[in-house]
């Protein structure tokens, strides 16, 4: 063993002449081991948050979604929906066209986003999951002879004040391409149509969705926009089996550049942003209060180095250089502050498994208020890493002038 190690090992955990220095020593390691215990659960329940809203979202958005690198609408009829139907890791492609329309009910308006979805949407969307009431097997259908049906979000629903079998129906307006409003008679100026109701709702729990989307037929959706034959999507469900970083790798490449490819993290892509943006914020303020646990570090040495200037002089006269005199030193201070972190992240290890199991802080004392019962933890491999390495570099920039000073003052 490096004999500078040997002895700051051994000056760790050594009887002191003055009591006090060991006090000052467990104080300074406890107070890094919260402010660590601390990050842990922290960063945890951003991660807990964020598998939240990914799993919310996995059940409305698709797999991969292609649209136009510039512009808002191609032909439906376009050669890469024949290429992206043939590729073997592909399993379902459902052409979509959205885009917002007005619906009126009953002195109700509400702007909404209209998703028109082809006939196989069943097998795009995960149904027994999103609709309300369980689907007990099958599809709903969106068109029936001239009828065209709808699925809205619940939380539309509720606005617009819909029943399961609402009627009259919902009126359904979008301005017509390329015209301006008539101010004479503005009805003139905008397409309308009318949706009944197929006796769902969705519910994704998100009021990005469940507030502003209605499902409807691709064909309704065309007409609505004057879209015909258009789309201005295409939604993909890949195989069981088919690696889905792969597979948009080589859409991607197979597309060029005209279109773009999206997973489901970059479909929303704000959200995720604005998540590691707080736990980012959130890791900053944390790494603050360690800087100021890590300041009772400074007071065990000073007191430590005063206590043994016999040493010090002793190990000079034996060769000891002041640089492996202050390496003693500020081993010293590492292995106090690393101890610290060690004991702290396994208390937050611990904390967030015990959090994960039997729930130990709830969102809410509202029964169903939220949409899980306690906050969710997920502790990452990463996030322990980086903890011990916070606070390894906050204590070594603490120590260094502080031990500097003493040694070149003794």
């Amino acid at each position: 063993m490096n004999y500078r190690l040997f002895i700051a090992w051994r000056y760790l955990f050594s009887k002191k002449s003055h009591h006090a220095i060991n006090i000052i020593s467990g104080i300074s390691a406890c107070g890094v081991a919260i402010a660590s215990m601390a990050m842990v659960c922290t960063l945890s329940v951003f991660n807990g948050f964020q598998g939240l809203v990914s799993d919310l979202f996995t059940d409305f958005d698709p797999q991969l979604k292609v649209t136009l690198a510039e512009g808002k609408t191609f032909s439906a009829s376009d050669p890469v929906v024949r290429a992206l139907r043939q590729r073997a890791d592909v399993a379902v492609v459902t052409p979509c066209l959205q885009d917002q329309a007005l619906v009126v009910r009953e002195g109700h308006q509400v702007v909404v986003t209209v998703k028109g979805m082809a006939s196989n949407y069943a097998s795009q969307l995960n149904l027994p999951h999103l609709l309300y009431p369980e689907m007990e097997g099958g599809e709903v259908p969106l068109q029936a002879d001239v009828l065209e049906y709808c699925i809205p979000g619940i939380q539309l629903a509720l606005k617009l004040g819909l029943r399961p079998d609402f009627d009259p129906p919902l009126q359904v307006y979008a301005p017509k391409r390329g015209e301006r409003v008539n101010m004479g008679n503005p009805m003139s100026s905008f397409n309308g149509d009318e949706l009944m109701s197929s006796g769902y709702v969705f519910q994704v729990k998100q009021a990005k969705y469940d507030a502003n989307y209605i499902i409807a037929s691709l064909p309704f959706a065309q007409h609505l926009f004057d879209q015909r034959g258009r789309i201005s999507q295409l939604e993909l469900r890949l195989q069981p089996n088919a690696n889905l970083s792969r597979a948009k790798r080589d859409i991607a490449r197979q597309l060029g550049s005209r279109f773009v490819v999206r997973d489901r993290y970059e479909q929303q892509e704000d959200v995720f942003r604005i998540m590691r943006i707080e736990k980012f914020i959130a890791y900053l303020f944390l790494t603050f209060i360690l800087l100021v646990a890590s300041f009772n570090i400074i007071g065990s040495l000073t007191m430590l180095m005063i206590d043994k200037e016999r040493d010090i002089q002793t190990l000079r006269n034996l060769g000891a250089a002041p640089g492996d005199v202050r390496r003693i030193f500020i081993l010293e201070g590492n292995m106090i502050s690393f101890l610290g972190a060690l004991v702290g992240v396994v208390i937050g290890v611990a904390l967030c498994w015990a959090q994960q199991h039997y729930g130990l802080i709830s969102m809410g004392k509202s029964e169903g208020a939220f949409i899980v019962e306690s906050y969710p933890v997920v502790v990452e491999a990463w996030d322990i890493v980086l903890v011990l390495l916070t606070v390894m570099v906050v204590s070594a920039l603490i120590v260094w002038y502080p031990v500097h000073r003493q040694i070149e003052n003794q």
